[in-house]
């Protein structure tokens, strides 16, 4: 087991390495000298998507949104409580649906609010409808055991 793990930056989505000791520790990027976990979703375009997934050793969990959802908007309190419960164990995120159609399409996102947690690279659970922070917290973690 390697000592360290791949962090893409949220604000500059730079790659970072960051020694698994340190995680828990407020790393800030070595390149933009931004916190890498604010406790906080960060949102994405196609591109940040793209390489967060790719690039993290982490867990990735998106909530693919609209601004006019009214249950999006219902969860969004929720969502950003789980993300304060969640990092820096995992990356938790943000895809407005609207604004990055691409996204919603490639990945056959039907009915939003969608969540869906992606391990190295690769979907592995997807759940549609509001829920509250609790569930988001206790479904992520359940999918990662």
């Amino acid at each position: 087991m390697t000592d360290s793990t791949h962090i893409v930056c949220p604000h500059c989505h730079t790659t970072n390495r960051v020694k698994n000791t340190d995680l828990a520790k407020a790393p800030d990027c070595g390149s933009c000298h931004q916190a890498l976990f604010t406790g906080h979703p960060a949102s994405f375009d196609e591109a940040a998507f793209d390489r967060h997934i790719a690039r993290s050793q982490i867990p990735v969990l998106v909530d693919f949104w609209a601004p006019w959802c009214g249950p999006c908007l219902q969860m969004a309190p929720a969502y950003e409580q789980a993300a304060a419960q969640l990092e820096p164990k995992v990356r938790v995120a943000k895809v407005n649906t609207e604004e990055t159609r691409n996204l919603g399409a490639r990945f056959n996102i039907r009915s939003i609010p969608t969540v869906a947690l992606f391990v190295n690279g690769r979907e592995v659970a997807r759940q549609a409808g509001a829920m509250g922070a609790a569930d988001i917290v206790s479904w992520t973690r359940w999918h990662l055991a």
